[in-house]
């Protein structure tokens, strides 16, 4: 198997980020979020993105910087939440080992809240995101060769879930 060790794909909020670098650790590999990858290579974040130029021109880049980490990147790769609507990537995803994270509606409340930097979640964050998962859901199900819940797990212990689930053993 080429590519990464692990991807992690879920909604926003659902701690990609946080259980991909305990994972990382966990497993002595490097990690790398496209999110991170992108911010840098346009120099502003996601939201300012999504303002200036639109949803539909921040998918183009990110589904370039998903496509540029799949092949390059060894370790454990987060990949942004709407990563999975395009095609192309679900196809690439097809021969990695992919952990989808979950969590129901009141948990992603909880952790997104009202936050301006969550451009989908805007103005009625509730209903917004329960829309975005009944858009979304069956293509992260589609995509994963596990999928890990989240709701009510400290990181320490969705990261245990998922090496167990993927059968990985520790560095």
């Amino acid at each position: 198997m080429s590519g990464p060790l692990v991807v992690l794909v879920g909604p926003m909020g659902v701690g990609k980020s946080t259980v991909g670098r305990l994972l990382a650790e966990r497993l002595g590999v490097a990690y790398r979020d496209t999110d991170d990858d992108i911010v840098a290579a346009q120099g502003r974040t996601i939201a300012e993105i999504f303002v200036d130029e639109g949803e539909a021109a921040f998918r183009a880049v990110e589904k370039a910087a998903v496509h540029k980490a799949l092949a390059e990147h060894d370790g454990v790769l987060a990949l942004g939440g709407g990563a999975i609507l395009d095609a192309d990537t679900r196809a690439l995803l097809a021969g990695e080992r992919v952990a989808y994270l979950s969590m129901d509606v009141e948990e992603a409340v909880k952790r997104t809240g009202l936050n301006a930097a969550r451009p989908l979640l805007a103005v009625n964050p509730r209903r917004q995101w329960r829309e975005l998962m009944e858009a979304r859901r069956h293509l992260y199900e589609e995509v994963a060769t596990v999928v890990v819940a989240t709701d009510g797990r400290t990181p320490e212990e969705v990261t245990q879930v998922a090496l167990d689930a993927l059968e990985l053993k520790e560095a």
